[in-house]
């Protein structure tokens, strides 16, 4: 049967419809713009934290997503947002004095290595992600890479509007815990519907704030929202004009080794992610999704090269629109080419990224003061639902070090010209303590050298 060609079912409440099939195409469509909502608010923040065209990220996350269903063979039903992984990684590649330039090639070369282990894992089997990167060691990654991004709200976001972000951090934990089902999934999205709001009344009520907007250097006054750049945008183009350091929207990716180490921990966090949404879906499904392990991660790693071969956003699976396949048990993979449609179109609409790159530095503080936690937190998640033994002192000394150089910012200055520091020495050392102590430890009672399986 042609990939193309479902099985149109009308099932009864409650009763799957598998990846094959599909319902009539009136439900379908309103199913893939579910899962475009799903996707929405963290594939556009992401972007505006990276410093990002979030229209074009919409753009390439469509594209991308068709991308990784062919390349899949229609067999894993899945929607690729905008990766968190790189944030961490992008914010020091900016410290250190990189441009957009800088960071899209940064990450093409981290789609390529990814890539390169997807094929890797179609041909070897799933069980060599397990051997080099256990749970121990990819917690630990996860981990480092969240929390590493402590700084960038509380430098960056926070400072430009406090209440506003102290507003919006409230408003999404609560959405995200108390509303119910699909709205709880949606909680950025909302949380950005209610910053704006939140942000429009403060510039009527209490008038310009004094801070240091985006891009600026010193503290002016200015409004919260500001609808110039929505006015002057068209309603039909490709994404254009220029980014914040002045870095043309679509551009061609520049090379650099040592941005490259920065954001190559970023990998290990997308195999974990696309590892564990494989098996997620599989369990969904019930059929063995492992014969298409690798070619999801490979799928994933291609889209993010060539998304950032145009200056486009690394991608990723995302946990939402697993979640929209929980609650509504239709696993088609009908409805993401129709979501991969409508992001396409999305992205085609500068009017629509103009009001996207309007969002008030406030709102981006109060989101991603809750998003870059949960992202740390993931690795202590990946530690619990592995059961990681931390009486080991295999996994408790083996990864101490690398976590506090990763998320203290440690460095290690190799020559006058390249120095390795943050996330990528943090990663190094994870990888290679815990490996190299791997399989042994030493009794605390007899101080004996005992082998740990």
């Amino acid at each position: 049967m042609s990939m193309f060609k479902w099985e149109v079912v009308d099932p009864a409440p409650g009763e799957p419809v598998a990846p094959n099939q599909r319902l009539p195409w009136g439900r379908t469509v309103g199913l893939g713009a579910q899962h475009v909502v799903a996707m929405f608010g963290a594939t556009f923040v992401f972007p505006l934290v990276m410093g990002l065209d979030p229209n074009l990220a919409i753009m390439f996350s469509g594209l991308c997503t068709i991308g990784f269903l062919l390349i899949c063979n229609n067999k894993v039903p899945s929607y690729l947002g905008t990766s968190a992984s790189f944030v961490a990684g992008v914010a020091a590649i900016r410290t250190q004095g990189g441009d957009s330039a800088d960071v899209t090639g940064a990450i093409l070369v981290a789609g390529l290595v990814l890539a390169a282990i997807g094929v890797a894992v179609h041909f070897a089997g799933a069980g060599l992600i397990h051997k080099i990167l256990p749970p121990a060691v990819t917690g630990a990654v996860v981990m480092l890479i969240g929390f590493n991004l402590a700084p960038v709200v509380a430098g960056i976001y926070w400072p430009q509007d406090q209440w506003i972000a102290l507003l919006t951090a409230a408003f999404m934990v609560c959405a995200s815990v108390l509303l119910p089902g699909f709205w709880s999934r949606i909680a950025v999205f909302l949380a950005l519907i209610f910053g704006f709001v939140a942000s429009i009344l403060a510039d009527k009520i209490f008038g310009q704030i004094t801070s240091v907007a985006g891009g600026a250097t010193e503290a002016t006054a200015h409004d919260r929202v500001s609808w110039a750049g929505v006015k002057a945008a068209d309603w039909v183009g490709f994404p254009s004009g220029k980014l914040a350091d002045g870095v043309s929207v679509i551009h061609g990716p520049s090379f650099s080794m040592t941005f490259i180490l920065l954001v190559l921990p970023g990998v290990i966090a997308l195999i974990a992610e696309n590892t564990g949404h494989v098996k997620a879906v599989a369990e969904m499904t019930g059929e063995n999704l492992d014969p298409y392990m690798g070619r999801a991660i490979g799928a994933d790693g291609a889209a993010t090269a060539v998304a950032s071969l145009f200056g486009g956003s690394p991608t990723t699976t995302y946990a939402e629109n697993i979640g929209v396949m929980g609650a509504t048990k239709v696993y088609s993979t009908a409805a993401y080419y129709v979501a991969g449609a409508v992001a396409i179109l999305l992205g085609l609409c500068p009017k629509f990224g103009a009001v996207v790159n309007a969002t008030p530095g406030g709102v981006l503080g109060g989101i991603t003061v809750v998003l870059y936690g949960m992202i740390g937190l993931v690795g202590a998640k990946i530690w619990v639902e592995n059961r990681v033994d931390f009486g080991n002192p295999v996994n408790m000394v083996g990864l101490a070090a690398g976590l506090i150089a990763g998320i203290g910012g440690v460095t290690l200055e190799i020559t006058d010209d390249f120095e390795l520091g943050g996330i990528a020495l943090g990663t190094i050392l994870v990888i290679v303590f815990f490996h190299a102590v791997k399989g042994r430890s030493v009794d605390a009672t007899s101080g004996e050298v005992t082998k740990r399986l």
